[in-house]
């Protein structure tokens, strides 16, 4: 188990330093830096004592490890754009991105698990047909397609809820949340309803697709043999098993909903990172740009090593195969 995680640690900070690599460069080949901090009447004399000061006419080598340096203390630098250090403008949009992206996320398993069970189970009714019309408009509608449809049908046409922002919210600590006023869970619904609609059909499909091969293994046949009943056939046995793969493609896919939550917040005008992030696209605020990349990443290794140690803890499988591989090679 020791030697599971440290390779699982090695491995993660092979994929940072990597991004980080990634992320350095684009001070490098998207724009000048000077050119983006100084204005048109700053003097080649006083760009070049800048570049100086900030350390830009070092060899390249020492001015990543420099970056690595600051990055591995949570120095992002300062915007471009604002002069506001990067840390800050992203802790700000922090709790907006969290809070839509793990309210979609269980949005998509407390609808898709059931979704899922019944069709597999009941494969040949209307319902299982409707369900399945239903996660193939969810996988083959673009989101922005589908967050445009809700806000014309729920916000122009019906009014009942509202189509931008994040509503009011409230300060616990430092953390800004509109879980706990009206008009945010209210401006929630739909950018949240939106970013989990793919996951919804994604997992539907896998818990359907599960639950159809589980269902004609042997020891649900051995379990009907002894005369269980259809409910402990099918949730003390099928749904058990099948849970084991939905867990672990959940778990990957919420990085995937933090990371692609930009459309999402650029179609409701949601106050997230992603918004922040496609403004400095436009303004090509590298220090911005280069920050949001190494906190996603940063997301995707975390959850990966979360969900690599559950399944190892879970699945004996694993457990038993390594442990004969090494008496093998004793």
């Amino acid at each position: 188990m020791i030697a599971f995680v440290l390779r699982r640690l090695l491995q993660a900070v092979v994929v940072m330093l990597v991004v980080a690599l990634i992320a350095f460069l684009m001070f490098k080949f998207v724009g000048d830096p000077v050119a983006q901090m100084v204005g048109q009447e700053t003097t080649i004399a006083e760009r070049e004592a800048l570049r100086e000061r900030l350390g830009l006419n070092d060899p390249i080598i020492a001015q990543f490890a420099r970056y690595v340096a600051d990055v591995a203390q949570a120095d992002f630098g300062l915007s471009f754009r604002t002069s506001q250090p990067v840390d800050t403008m992203l802790a700000e949009r922090l709790p907006a991105t969290l809070e839509l992206a793990i309210v979609a996320a269980l949005y998509a398993l407390v609808v898709g698990i059931p979704m899922g069970v019944y069709t597999g189970l009941y494969p040949n009714t209307a319902l299982s047909r409707l369900f399945q019309a239903i996660s193939l408009a969810g996988i083959s509608l673009p989101t922005f397609f589908v967050g445009i449809l809700l806000i014309l049908l729920f916000g122009v046409v019906l009014g009942w809820l509202p189509t931008f922002g994040r509503g009011e919210t409230v300060q616990v600590g430092w953390w800004s949340t509109g879980l706990l006023t009206v008009s945010g869970l209210k401006s929630l619904i739909l950018p949240a309803f939106t970013l989990g609609m793919f996951q919804l059909t994604l997992i539907m499909r896998l818990v359907r697709s599960e639950m159809l091969e589980v269902l004609r293994t042997d020891y649900i046949k051995f379990a009907r043999a002894r005369g269980l009943t259809n409910r402990s056939v099918h949730f003390g046995h099928a749904l058990k098993n099948t849970l084991v793969p939905v867990i672990t493609i959940t778990g990957l896919q919420l990085g995937s909903i933090i990371a692609f939550a930009i459309i999402t917040e650029a179609v409701f005008q949601w106050p997230g990172m992603g918004l922040l992030f496609l403004q400095a696209i436009q303004f090509v605020d590298i220090p911005v740009m280069s920050t949001y990349l190494i906190l996603i990443s940063f997301f995707f290794v975390v959850i990966n090593l979360i969900v690599d140690l559950l399944y190892y803890a879970v699945d004996p499988r694993l457990r038993i195969d390594r442990t004969a591989i090494s008496s093998a090679a004793g």
